[in-house]
């Protein structure tokens, strides 16, 4: 799942990201040097950008996955969806619905999105957390990206989220841990993401995308409720509600499979 949305998703957020003055490129400790003084600028602890940033390294196979992504998808719907959603994944996303059903209620009332849309998205990301959720140090994958100047303002955005994901006390820098954007937890929110839609749902005082279920679908939830989303209208592809989840993945057919998906998991 991971290449597929990064390529649809990346060259959107370039559109929308705001301007950072480290220089992209030259010397890497520079670049970071510069990054620590903007980063501070912004209200990051000195604490936390040594802690975060002393001693960071490149990592020359997040560059290396990078520059193999390609920004197109050439698959039919039928080709992806059946590549996507089968029957063990199906029956997985109905465990699930039943095991959780308390806590989807708790969010279908206070965000307005069904439960099986956040199944179907919780599954296709990383099979309801159990698959790959990113073995990669997010900070080092961030200050690799930020430093490259392909997209380096996205990227200098991004690593700024993440330092304030560690001020904010949500993840300690150990459990930091993502994909190769720098995707983090169950269903693979950017820190820019986390730090805007996150939602402590289980009261623990802390928004843990990688271990709270209850956080994981109710953060979920309130990206697509903050987008449009709303309970008991169609998200078929035309339907405002399939509008609203461009926020999620700009990709048609990736909307179309959570939508199939979902549809599989009530029985429609």
């Amino acid at each position: 799942m991971l290449p597929f949305r990064l390529a649809i998703l990346l060259p959107f957020l370039f559109l929308a990201t705001p301007s950072y003055a480290a220089r992209c490129g030259g010397d890497f400790n520079t670049f970071v040097a510069s990054f620590s003084a903007e980063a501070a600028s912004a209200g990051v602890s000195q604490g936390v950008i040594g802690q975060a940033l002393a001693g960071v390294t490149q990592d020359a196979s997040v560059l290396n996955f990078d520059r193999r992504q390609r920004y197109t998808f050439n698959k039919t719907f039928e080709q992806y969806v059946s590549t996507r959603v089968g029957s063990g994944r199906i029956n997985g996303g109905r465990a699930m619905l039943a095991r959780n059903a308390a806590l989807l209620s708790r969010i279908e009332a206070q965000f307005g999105v069904p439960r099986q849309i956040l199944v179907a998205i919780w599954g296709l990301e990383t099979d309801f957390g159990k698959g790959d959720m990113g073995r990669l140090p997010v900070v080092r994958t961030l200050a690799t990206l930020a430093h490259d100047c392909r997209r380096s303002e996205l990227f200098q955005g991004e690593l700024l989220a993440a330092l304030k994901i560690l001020q904010r006390g949500d993840l300690p820098l150990h459990d930091l841990i993502g994909a190769y954007a720098g995707e983090i937890g169950q269903t693979q929110f950017l820190p820019s993401s986390y730090i805007k839609y996150g939602v402590d749902f289980d009261g623990d005082g802390r928004v843990d995308l990688r271990h709270s279920v209850a956080d994981v679908l109710a953060s979920t939830a309130n990206l697509l409720h903050t987008n449009g989303f709303r309970m008991g209208g169609s998200y078929d592809e035309g339907s405002a509600n399939f509008e609203a989840m461009r926020e999620w993945n700009h990709a048609v057919i990736y909307r179309k499979t959570i939508g199939y998906f979902a549809d599989q998991l009530v029985g429609r």
